[in-house]
């Protein structure tokens, strides 16, 4: 059973000027593994924390370390949740969480499916 679902778009190009114009930003929303990547791979995890975070119904209170977006031995995208994240994911009975990411001319997207 589908608990919900959750989309993001980000403008790379914007997204961008507000990591360099706001010192601590890349910091505050990407764990550690994840803030090396190239801007439009952080575009998309932004997304897909985005989309998460509809999919989990947007609740107040949600950390952004709480999720990390990594590719997998099997090289699609994967959430891994943990604190505030895993805590709403279980309060909602969500049992898998599904994301896809992509990024083209300018804009990156994501996709979150919870599945209960």
């Amino acid at each position: 059973m589908i608990i919900g679902v959750g989309i993001d778009v980000v403008d790379v190009e914007r997204f961008g000027q507000s990591l360099e114009r706001t010192p601590g930003l890349r910091d505050r929303l990407f764990t550690e593994s994840e803030r090396q990547l190239v801007l439009n791979s952080l575009a998309a995890r932004f997304a897909a924390k985005e989309a998460l975070a509809k999919a989990l119904g947007a609740p107040v209170g949600l950390h952004w370390h709480d999720c990390t977006v990594h590719r997998g031995d099997d090289g699609r995208p994967h959430l891994q949740v943990a604190g505030t994240v895993a805590a709403r994911a279980e309060a909602l009975g969500v049992h898998a969480l599904h994301v896809s990411l992509s990024h083209d001319a300018g804009i990156a997207s994501a996709v979150v499916v919870a599945e209960g």
